[in-house]
């Protein structure tokens, strides 16, 4: 199982959800990231997520191992990189990013997808994917992260009802608040479970 995060870099922020995955014996593999701010990242800045994430499974992972790869927003743009997608940089022109064979299923958390906007961008991609878009997200809207049913891979979305962008986190950024009426404890919960069952499933 390999683990992306956001641009915050710190997977600390999703214990508990990597220590589910480790208790059913998954082997979690998290590297930690420099923080960055997504919109502002530079092109080496983004490149370092997947480069950084290929160097650790070549660290940690056996080489016959196939791996399920998880992410959250730019976690999830790391991931899809990893399984072929083909995201355009703010130049217009596509970016050659580092891939991973052994990535054999996809579970994306509000993914910022809108790098793979352009066409053709997710034809290469043919993993499984699970994928939890939150509907109040303003960050990686629905709508934007709902493009990634256009691979030709199996895509399982789920819209999260009042769920945001930060929803996700055990430890989200200070003063992101999420709404009222949403229970984020058992949300995690279940993500954690059905993140699982997607992993392992046959």
């Amino acid at each position: 199982m390999l683990f992306a995060t956001g641009a915050g870099g710190d997977p600390e922020r999703y214990r508990p959800l990597l220590e589910h995955l480790a208790a059913h014996d998954c082997q979690v593999i998290a590297p930690r990231f420099e923080r960055f701010v997504a919109r502002e990242a530079t092109t080496a800045e983004l490149l370092a997520r997947p480069a950084g994430l290929v160097e650790a499974l070549g660290r940690w992972a056996s080489p016959d191992a196939e791996m399920v790869a998880v992410g959250h927003s730019i976690g999830g743009w790391a991931a899809l990189c990893l399984a072929g997608a083909t995201p355009w940089g703010r130049d217009g022109e596509p970016m050659d990013v580092p891939r991973e064979p052994r990535v054999g299923r996809l579970a994306l958390y509000a993914p910022a997808a809108g790098w793979f906007a352009a066409p053709g961008a997710l034809d290469a991609v043919t993993a499984p994917m699970l994928v939890f878009a939150g509907e109040l997200d303003t960050i990686t809207p629905v709508q934007q992260v709902a493009h990634l049913s256009s691979a030709p891979a199996e895509v399982d979305l789920r819209v999260v009802p009042k769920a945001g962008h930060f929803s996700f986190m055990d430890a989200p950024p200070p003063g992101t608040v999420d709404d009222p009426a949403f229970d984020g404890d058992r949300f995690r919960r279940d993500l954690a479970e059905a993140t699982l069952e997607f992993a392992t499933a046959p």
